[in-house]
C-alpha cells in the first residue's frame, strides 16, 4: 500500500549512498535466529535504485515486541511515516508506539529526548546528531554527539524502558518529554482535545495526547501514558507553547514536561513508560503489571527471548548469510503488526462509528486479546494467510477482533487504527482474511457472527458501506461514470469486490449456506463484464457498455485522484497491467477469457518482459506464481520468484522495494524462500515455487493442527539449481504445482530434488 504519502513524497536523501548492513555469524557460530534479524533493512527514504522504487521501505529499528503495543523509536524526520529515515543527520526524540512499513504518518507519540543545559521547550532546538546506531530484537541504541549522551532502550509488550547514560557529570542533566512532537505534526488537523500532562512527584509524571488523521481519514485517538524516573529529579517543570511554568500540570498545543538531574561521570538514568489507549490508570497498570523496578538488562533479554521463541517457529538451515538475514529480517517485519490493543486487564477503547467517529466506551476483551492496525488491504493476500499456517493463535484473535469492531461500529473495518477507520484503499478485504482463516481450520471465534457482519458489509445499502455497491449489483460492475458514493479506482473497486464475495461464497459453503453461497459466487463473476478481447485488458466500461475511452494499459496518472502515481483512469495506484490478471478466484476462467493456457501465458511473460510487473504494488504480487495454474509451466513460476527475489530483495537500509506495508512485501520474500505462496487466500491451495534454504521447518501449533511439523528438505540446491527436478511429499513421488494446506498441517516431509534444467 503506497496511499497518499506520494502527496508529500520528500526528494531523495543522503541514504541513498550510506547503507548499513549487519555482521551476522556463521551458522556455527550464530547462537540464534535473532542474531540474522536486521532492523535497519528498509528503513531508508528511497527504495532499491537498482530496480528503480522510489520510495522507501518505511520501517524503524526501534525496540519493540512480537506485536507489541510499544515500540520506542528514534525520530529523525517528521515527514517519515515510521517517524524514523535512516541516513538524516539529527535524532528529534524517541517515541513509544509507531507503524511500520505504511504509507502514511500517524503516531510517534510520548517523545522523550535527553539533553544537557539549559531548558528550551523546542524539540528542533534540542536535536542532535548521532553516531554508533546498533540494533536488534527488542533492543536499540546510539550514541547522541552534543549531550554526550548513549541512550538505550528495549519494552516490554504495553512498556518500554528507556536508559540515557550521561557521559559528562553535572546538573543540568535533562529528559524532556514532548507530548506534541510526533509524527509530521504539522500537517494534522487535530480535533479540539489537546491533551494533558501533570507532574505526580520528581520521579513520575502522566497524561495523555492525540494523535490521527493517518492518511486523512480524520480519525483521532489518545494514547495516555505513566512515565517513572529511576531517580529523583532536582528540579520539574512543564511548559506550553514553547514557555516554561512551574506549574505540575499543563495542556495546548504545544506542551510537555521536563526533568532535570544531577548526575555523575557515566551514570544513567532510566525511564520505564506504561502505554494505554483507555486510560492513564490502565497505563500505569500495565506498566506495575509488565516491569518491576528499573531492570534493563533482564527487560532486554526477556525481549529478545520472546523474539526467538516467535521466529524460532520457522527454522531454516543451508542456504547463504544474506537470505538469511533477509529472511529473518522479513519475519521479524511481518510480526510488528497488528498490534496488541487490550490492557492486561482486558479493556480497550471500542471501535468507533462513521461518520462522526463516535466512540469513547470502554469495552473488555472477554476470552481473547483485542488487536489494532489492520492494513488490510494489504495484508489479507499473504501475511494472514501466513499467520493461520504459523501463527493460527494469534490470527484466531485478530478476527475475534475484526468481529469486535463490527459488533461496535456496524461494519467490519478496511484500515483499523487505534479503534478508527482511516478508510484508506478499497474493497472489502477483511472478508478474505475471515474466511481463509475458517477453511484453514481455525474456527474457535464468532463464525456466525462473522458472517453476518460480513453480509451486511456486502449488502447494506441504506446507509452504504461499500461505495458503488448499488452500481456494482445494477450493472454487474461498477462504470466509470456511474459509481454511486465517491469511490477511487472503478476497475480497481470491482475486481475487489468480486474477490471479497468469492471469499463469503467459500466461507457461506463452508457453514452450509448454500443459498448464500451460490449468490456471491455468482457476484464474483462480474469481473468478466470488465474484459475487452480486443485488447486483451480488464478495463474501464461505461453504464452504457461502451469501453471508457482512452485506454492506455501502461499510464498510472489519470485516476480519481491527483498525485504522482495514484493510477490509470479506474484504476488504484497502477495501471491495467497491475490488475489484468487480478482475478485470484477465477484463473481457469480468465485463461479461457484470453483464449487458452498458451496465449494466458504468453500475456504473462509480456508483462514481465514489458517491466509492468511491481512486485510492491500489491495486487500484481502474485502474478509470478500463476504460471503453476497451467500444467508444465510450474518452471516459469520458480524462475521468476527466484529472480524476483535476488533482485528486489537486499541488507541495506533500501532494501525492502517500496513501503512493507504491514509486513506485506518482506512476507512475499519469507514465503518464496519458504518454497510455496498462497496466491488466492480463501482456498486451501498455495502454488509451488523454489525453496531457497537446504531445510526449512515450520513448527506447527498442536491445538489447531494434527502435526508437529512439517520440513522441506532441499537436494542439490543453489543459485543455478532453481528448478524441481523431483520431489518426494511424506516418501510418495509428488509431482503437483500447488501443495494443499492440509498436506502441510498434518506434518510431514517434502523432499526437492532441484537442477538446472526445467
Amino acid at each position: 500500500m503506497k496511499y497518499f504519502y506520494l502527496i508529500i513524497l520528500v526528494s531523495f536523501f543522503s541514504c541513498q549512498t550510506q547503507e548499513k548492513s549487519i555482521s551476522v555469524s556463521s551458522d556455527s557460530a550464530a547462537k540464534s535466529v535473532c542474531d540474522f534479524v536486521n532492523p535497519f533493512i528498509g528503513s531508508s527514504s528511497v527504495g532499491n535504485p537498482m530496480i528503480g522504487t522510489t520510495s522507501g521501505g518505511n520501517t524503524y529499528p526501534g525496540a519493540v515486541l512480537p506485536f507489541g503495543m510499544v515500540s520506542v523509536s528514534p525520530h529523525t524526520d517528521s515527514m517519515a511515516p515510521s517517524g524514523y529515515y535512516y541516513g538524516k543527520e539529527y535524532i528529534y526524540g524517541f517515541g513509544h508506539v509507531h507503524l511500520s512499513g505504511v504509507g502514511c504518518q500517524d503516531l510517534g507519540n510520548i517523545v522523550l529526548m535527553p539533553g544537557r543545559g539549559k531548558i528550551i521547550p523546542d524539540l528542533g532546538f534540542n536535536r542532535s546528531r548521532f553516531s554508533n546506531e546498533v540494533a536488534s530484537p527488542g533492543y536499540y541504541k546510539v550514541d547522541l554527539n552534543g549531550p554526550d549522551v548513549t541512550a538505550e532502550m528495549t519494552a516490554t509488550t504495553r512498556s518500554g524502558l528507556s536508559r540515557y547514560t550521561f557521559h559528562t557529570a553535572g546538573d543540568s542533566s535533562n529528559i524532556m518529554l514532548d507530548l506534541t512532537q510526533g509524527v509530521m505534526p504539522k500537517l494534522v488537523s487535530m480535533p479540539p482535545q489537546k491533551g494533558m500532562v501533570k507532574i505526580i512527584s520528581d520521579t513520575e509524571v502522566e497524561g495523555f495526547n492525540y494523535s490521527g488523521d493517518f492518511c486523512y481519514g480524520k480519525s483521532f485517538h489518545a494514547v495516555y501514558f505513566v512515565a517513572q524516573f529511576s531517580k529523583p529529579a532536582i528540579k520539574t517543570g512543564t511548559w506550553t507553547d514553547k514557555k516554561l511554568s512551574d506549574k505540575k500540570e499543563n495542556g495546548g498545543d504545544n506542551f510537555g514536561a521536563y526533568f532535570t538531574f544531577k548526575t555523575g561521570k557515566d551514570e544513567s538514568i532510566l525511564v520505564k513508560v506504561g502505554i494505554s489507549y483507555v486510560s492513564i490508570k490502565n497505563a500505569r497498570e500495565n506498566l506495575n503489571a509488565e516491569q518491576n523496578g528499573f531492570e534493563f538488562e533482564k527487560v532486554w533479554s526477556k525481549a529478545r527471548e520472546a523474539w526467538e521463541k516467535d521466529l524460532s517457529r520457522v527454522k531454516v538451515e543451508g542456504g547463504s548469510q544474506k537470505q538469511k538475514q533477509i529472511f529473518y529480517t522479513g519475519l521479524y517485519h511481518m510480526l510488528m503488526h497488528p498490534n496488541i490493543f487490550s490492557d492486561v486487564n482486558g479493556e480497550y477503547q471500542s471501535m468507533r462509528t462513521y461518520p462522526n467517529h463516535a466512540g469513547g466506551k470502554i469495552l473488555k476483551a472477554e476470552g481473547y486479546t483485542r488487536y489494532t492496525v489492520f492494513s488490510l488491504w494489504d495484508t489479507y493476500r499473504n501475511v494472514h494467510p501466513f499467520f493461520s499456517l504459523v501463527y493460527p493463535e494469534r490470527q484466531r484473535d485478530m478476527v475475534q477482533s475484526l468481529v469486535g469492531m463490527y459488533e461496535e461500529s456496524g461494519r467490519l473495518p478496511k484500515w483499523e487504527l487505534a479503534s478508527g477507520e482511516t478508510f484508506t484503499m478499497v474493497g472489502d478485504p477483511s472478508f478474505p482474511v475471515i474466511a481463509d482463516t475458517y477453511i484453514k481450520g481455525i474456527k474457535d471465534f464468532s463464525t456466525e457472527k462473522a458472517f453476518e457482519a460480513m453480509m451486511t458489509n456486502a449488502t447494506q445499502t441504506d446507509p452504504v458501506i461499500r461505495p458503488g455497491l448499488r452500481s456494482y449489483l445494477k450493472y454487474r460492475y461498477i462504470p466509470m461514470d456511474d459509481k454511486g458514493e465517491w469511490l477511487w479506482g472503478a476497475v480497481s473497486t470491482t475486481l475487489e469486490y468480486n474477490f471479497a464475495d468469492w471469499s463469503l461464497a467459500q466461507y457461506a459453503k463452508a457453514l452450509g449456506k448454500e443459498k448464500e453461497h451460490e449468490e456471491f459466487l455468482r457476484r464474483s463473476m462480474f469481473y468478466r463484464n470488465l474484459y475487452d478481447p480486443r485488447t486483451g485488458f480488464l478495463r474501464p466500461k461505461m453504464k452504457n457498455g461502451a469501453w471508457y475511452s482512452p485506454f492506455n494499459p501502461d499510464t498510472v496518472q489519470g485516476t480519481d485522484l491527483d498525485f504522482p502515481g495514484a493510477g490509470g483512469p479506474g484504476f488504484v495506484e497502477g495501471n491495467a497491467w497491475h490488475y489484468n490478471f487480478f482475478v485470484p478466484h477465477d484463473i481457469p476462467g480468465l485463461i479461457s477469457l484470453m483464449g487458452g493456457e498458451k496465449k494466458f501465458v504468453q500475456k504473462l511473460d509480456e508483462c514481465f518482459e514489458k517491466k509492468q510487473y511491481n512486485l510492491w504494488n500489491e495486487p500484481d504480487m502474485a502474478y509470478p506464481f500463476l504460471y503453476a495454474y497451467v500444467k508444465g509451466e510450474g518452471w516459469r513460476t520458480q524462475q521468476q520468484v527466484r529472480n524476483q527475489m535476488e533482485t528486489n530483495f537486499d541488507i541495506t537500509p533500501s532494501g525492502i522495494p517500496g513501503n512493507d506495508d504491514c509486513g506485506t512485501i518482506s512476507a512475499f520474500y519469507v514465503l518464496g524462500a519458504i518454497g510455496f505462496y498462497p496466491s488466492c487466500p480463501a482456498s486451501e491451495w498455495y502454488e509451488i515455487c523454489s525453496p531457497v534454504f537446504d531445510k526449512i521447518t515450520i513448527q506447527l501449533n498442536p491445538k489447531y493442527y494434527k502435526g508437529k511439523e512439517f520440513v522441506i528438505e532441499t537436494k542439490n540446491n543453489s543459485p543455478e539449481n532453481k528448478f524441481i527436478q523431483n520431489a518426494l511429499l511424506n516418501g510418495k513421488k509428488f509431482d503437483k504445482q500447488q501443495i494443499g494446506h492440509w498436506d502441510i498441517v498434518n506434518g510431514g516431509k517434502l523432499i526437492i530434488e532441484m537442477g538446472k534444467s526445467h
